[in-house]
């Protein structure tokens, strides 16, 4: 195996961060499919990019699928454990911009639609960024 994909799929971790990785992979994923199918109270495309453009981030429509896409797709990819450090690079990009776009100025706290959520999934994402996929994970059956 080449020495760029064993970087990317190896891993030391242990039982706790497969656990953080799904955790935090359902959370995302749920969150990509209110993005793009409108699912679990989402607002779709549609709802999703309007509000993307009264943010400033623009074009609205590329911008919600982008993030969607992201969310979802990067989602699945830490629940089953492929993919996991592109995946959560992805996502760590995602919820910064989310923390400099929307909440940052509301505080750290949900209450006032602070940015301690957003923060909480960066710090997984970064985790899992740094130590990968964890024992019970796609990424580590192929690197072994």
């Amino acid at each position: 195996m080449s020495t760029l994909i064993n970087k990317v799929l190896f891993t030391r971790a242990g039982y706790g961060l497969t656990v953080l990785r799904i955790f935090v992979g359902i959370i995302f994923a749920a969150h990509g499919a209110q993005k793009l199918f409108g699912m679990f109270g989402g607002y779709g495309i549609a709802g999703t990019a309007q509000y993307m453009e009264s943010l400033g981030l623009a074009p609205g429509h590329l911008m919600a699928i982008l993030s969607g896409g992201t969310e979802f797709f990067g989602g699945l990819a830490l629940i089953i454990g492929l993919l996991v450090r592109p995946a959560a690079l992805g996502l760590t990009i995602l919820s910064l911009v989310a923390i400099f776009t929307v909440h940052i100025s509301h505080g750290l706290f949900m209450t006032n639609n602070g940015y301690e959520f957003a923060l909480a999934l960066l710090g997984g994402s970064i985790a899992v960024l740094i130590e990968g996929a964890g024992k019970l994970s796609v990424d580590r059956a192929i690197a072994d």
